[in-house]
């Protein structure tokens, strides 16, 4: 196998678990779909690992105009397509392998303009692909209820319905334009974090994230897109942040591999189809020590790992793996 690029903290950008993943589907070849390109960390790692060509995909223009500077040098291999990786069948068939990266490109949280942080003054916008609602719209336009849903659904902010209130009183005031205004509103509901404790804003800010980019709705679509555009053999690796998200990979791949009932009593049955998966390992896997050491980032990603076999397609009900759903905003 080849290594992947040793760790180093003067990097401006390290792929969360990439070793990991360059193990976990060691031999690399063929073609492979990247469908969260970012800044083109787990591209590199896959092409210098051995695969024959990878297909890029991100929504957001940026992350190629600042891959321009070195996605030349690897000519044909790296096919750069701007969309989203819930219609990744879309844009290629027979795959020997997809890798999703669900986490916040470091690059997108390090432009104050972008909107997406609570540490830097910006506009309050937050749109990976930069059309569409931003979270602006969400905020000074959205019920005090929806407000709610979005932060305790997708964000699972306890104080969910005292944050809403609060958004609602202040933008009665005057409109809601900015990250730190937003950040400072919500602090003033929530008590102060102690050392080591996350900002209080942490929450809401990923909630509206959500939210804005349907990012719940992309990854049950693109589960099943990856299920149908990967070969049999194909690998599937997935990385995630938070246990919303893992909770939607976990149940989907289990349901898919045959070896899950229902999430829960509620939700509705699964069908019994063909297993499309076998997973690699019921367990996830997670960063080492040196890693947490060098990516604070990787403290909180889970990788999970199904190779897919020669059954036929199927869908599944978004409620069935846990998918959190909130009515429509506005």
């Amino acid at each position: 196998m080849a290594a992947a690029a040793p760790l180093d903290a003067s990097t401006p950008h390290v792929p969360v678990l990439l070793s990991a993943i360059l193990e976990a589907v060691d031999p690399v070849t063929g073609i492979w779909l990247d469908g969260t390109f970012g800044a083109g960390g787990y591209t590199r790692g896959l092409l210098g690992a051995g695969a024959d060509k990878v297909i890029a995909v991100d929504r957001d223009p940026l992350a190629f105009e600042m891959a321009a500077s070195w996605s030349g040098a690897f000519g044909d291999r790296l096919v750069q397509q701007q969309g989203v990786f819930s219609k990744l069948d879309s844009y290629a068939h027979d795959l020997d392998g997809v890798v999703l990266d669900l986490g916040v490109s470091s690059m997108q949280l390090d432009l104050a303009e972008r909107g997406f942080s609570f540490m830097r003054d910006g506009p309050l916008d937050m749109r990976m692909s930069q059309t569409g609602a931003s979270a602006a719209d969400v905020v000074n336009e959205a019920s005090e209820e929806a407000i709610a849903n979005i932060l305790f659904q997708f964000g699972e902010e306890r104080a969910s319905r005292r944050i809403a209130k609060a958004i609602v009183r202040e933008r009665n005031l005057e409109k809601i334009t900015t990250t730190l205004r937003l950040a400072s509103i919500i602090e003033g509901c929530l008590p102060r974090a102690k050392p080591g404790q996350s900002h209080p804003a942490t929450r809401s800010f990923q909630a509206l994230r959500i939210a804005v980019n349907d990012e719940y709705g992309e990854l049950f679509q693109g589960l099943m897109a990856a299920e149908r555009a990967l070969k049999p053999g194909g690998l599937l690796a997935i990385v995630t942040f938070h246990s919303v998200e893992d909770r939607m990979v976990k149940r989907f791949l289990t349901a898919r591999a045959g070896a899950g009932g229902n999430a829960n009593r509620y939700a509705p049955q699964i069908e019994k189809v063909p297993p499309a998966f076998v997973l690699s390992s019921r367990k996830a896997i997670t960063a080492d020590p040196e890693e947490v050491a060098v990516n604070a980032r990787s403290r909180s990603a889970k990788l999970r790992v199904a190779r897919r076999t020669d059954a036929p397609a199927a869908t599944i009900d978004a409620k069935a793996i846990g998918m959190p759903m909130v009515k429509e905003v506005f």
